[in-house]
């Protein structure tokens, strides 16, 4: 399968089949992952894996579709609200790395924000300027989402003299 059809194939996932997750098959693509763009090659990512006791406290509605492993991607703090952009950026590069690995190996991924809110923010030790990029659901699809048409690519484009 090429590139262009596992990137079109993707789809955010939210409800997983219960069946475990091969936890090396995880760590191969985050390890994968972590070839994104990133900045001076200062890596900015953090990995956490959360068990169900930081996933009770998180308290999503749905408990990320009852996947099988929980992740949250923190962006390293910065001094200067410009590689504080950049680090964002280079986590998110990696979070998209990571869904598409696990998507061309038949699992899915549901990416949320609930690490964002301030209380999950603590749970999760981003203080200092870390930011909480995303909250990973991982596992295997009980459904996959249909296809959302998009907008043509040519309404989004403007040339710029």
């Amino acid at each position: 399968m090429s590139i262009k059809e596992v990137i079109q194939r993707r789809r955010t996932i939210k409800a997983f089949k219960q069946d475990a997750i091969n936890r090396d098959d995880v760590m191969n693509w985050l390890e994968a992952a972590s070839y994104a763009p990133n900045h001076r090659m200062n890596e900015p990512w953090e990995i956490l894996f959360l068990g169900p006791e930081t996933r009770a406290k998180l308290n999503h509605k749905t408990d990320l579709g009852g996947a099988p492993i929980a992740i949250a991607v923190l962006s390293k703090p910065a001094s200067k609200q410009l590689e504080r952009d950049e680090n964002v950026m280079a986590v998110s590069c990696f979070i998209q790395n990571f869904m598409l690995l696990a998507e061309e190996a038949g699992a899915g991924v549901f990416w949320c924000s609930i690490g964002a809110q301030p209380q999950n923010r603590e749970l999760l030790g981003a203080v200092g300027g870390a930011e909480v990029v995303g909250v990973l659901g991982v596992g295997y699809p009980a459904e996959i989402p249909a296809l959302k048409p998009r907008t043509p690519i040519a309404d989004k484009v403007t040339e710029m003299p």
